[in-house]
């Protein structure tokens, strides 16, 4: 079920998926046809656009802060706190500052 990830092995989620300059990096940890958990690192005023999931999406910051649009709510995310954006409802992602988070999707 899990990939890309050690078993076993206590882990930092935020050191598995490194800054790049000017990008979103991406690190899947599960795929299938019930949940999706994907790390995530965005370089300061990289975004991903406004879309919508097919399942309710839930955000943790693991690192620095992030700007989450749903709907027409702004929510500013910093370090340890989580948020869920419900699924169908339009969505998007920016980094306020360098940031890390953790995606968890339930279909």
């Amino acid at each position: 079920m899990y990939k890309n990830i050690e078993k076993r092995t206590v882990l930092q989620l935020k050191d598995l998926v490194a800054y790049q300059p000017g990008q979103v990096v991406s690190q899947t940890l599960v795929q299938n046809e019930k949940v999706s958990m994907t790390l995530f690192s965005f370089d300061k005023g990289e975004e991903i656009s406004t879309h919508a999931s097919g399942g309710d999406a839930m955000v943790t910051v693991l690192e620095g802060i992030g700007r989450f649009t749903v709907g027409d709510d702004v929510f500013l995310l910093h370090e340890g706190e989580t948020l869920i954006m419900p699924k169908d409802v339009p969505h998007a992602v920016h980094g306020e500052e360098a940031f890390k988070m953790q995606l968890t999707v339930s279909f």
